[in-house]
């Protein structure tokens, strides 16, 4: 368990990361979000001990990192997976970090599979892709067997098949009652491996709560229907909080009003609905209405972009 309270950064006069408290659980995935400069790395930096806190304490499993006398076997970090000696091959540089905690050498074998380097571990990790090197980062966060686990960008520069190895391998160690905290920018992934969220923006916390509540928050929830009738339609589920759209193909788009009622609407006037379909939220959408007000860095659109010419 990861424990955060009154966690304060500062450098000089910026405050990276601003008196902010949570907990990450053992038994689920939780996903940690926030645009560019919101304080992530900072906070994950703290929770290593790798730089100290202005304020306030962090803890995992119960204690300081730093008050652990065998810290690989309590948690398992990946936040830069080019710290690596770049003259070594896989297997010494996983070697070389077992013999400071006297884990023995079956276990590094046993990362090397799991991760899927075996046909390389004895290649110079100089000569590594990013996929390659991500992979060597999350055997030397495993290989204490430790109870919770730190992936920051862990799908970074993997391919199809190693995105989904890093999703099932996050939900696995959950499963084992294991604190799993994990960072992503890829929202469409996040949304299929955390149970929870924290985003954070400009040093606070500004959401901290299921997956489900989060995608429920900011975003607009509405159900598309095709029937043949769709300005009745329209009309007849107008009312207030309700409001409705039709595009120029017939589509009718309804907020504020649940399919069954919609179908009830419909059939009571004799209304045909061939397709009736309920929107999903979206991560990315529920993110960008948590930030929209958080980002320290905002893309501008250059003048001309989007029209078309002659």
């Amino acid at each position: 368990m990861i424990e955060a309270r009154n966690l304060t950064k500062s450098y000089g006069a910026k405050t990276a990361v601003d008196g902010i408290s949570f907990s990450v659980h053992p038994g689920r995935v939780t996903g940690f979000l926030g645009p560019n400069g919101a304080g992530k790395s900072t906070t994950m930096r703290m929770v290593l001990g790798l730089d100290a806190p202005t304020g306030g304490t962090v803890t995992v499993n119960g204690k300081p990192y730093a008050a652990h006398r065998s810290p690989l076997r309590e948690v398992g970090a990946l936040l830069d997976a080019k710290a690596v000696h770049t003259s070594r091959s896989a297997y010494s540089h996983l070697l070389a970090l077992a013999a400071t905690h006297g884990i023995p050498a079956g276990r590094v074998r046993d990362v090397i599979e799991m991760t899927g380097l075996g046909a390389v571990a004895k290649k110079r990790v100089g000569g590594f892709s990013l996929g390659m090197g991500q992979r060597l980062g999350i055997a030397a966060a495993l290989l204490g067997d430790p109870q919770t686990v730190i992936l920051d960008e862990p799908i970074n520069g993997l391919d199809p098949e190693g995105v989904l190895w890093v999703r099932h391998l996050a939900r696995r160690l959950a499963a084992e009652n294991r604190t799993v905290f994990l960072s992503s920018h890829l929202m469409s992934e996040m949304s299929q491996t955390a149970d929870h969220l924290i985003v954070i923006g400009r040093g606070r916390i500004i959401a901290d709560a299921p997956m489900k509540d989060v995608l429920e928050t900011g975003t607009k929830r509405c159900v598309h229907v095709r029937c043949d009738r769709p300005h009745d339609l329209a009309a007849l589920v107008a009312a207030e909080g309700v409001s409705v759209e039709i595009d120029p193909s017939g589509l009718v788009e309804v907020s504020g009003l649940d399919n069954l009622s919609i179908a009830r609407t419909a059939l009571a006037h004799q209304v045909l609905i061939y397709e009736l379909i309920p929107q999903k939220a979206s991560l990315e959408e529920a993110y960008m209405d948590l930030t929209k007000n958080e980002v320290e860095y905002r893309s501008a659109v250059p003048a001309g972009e989007g029209k078309r010419t002659s």
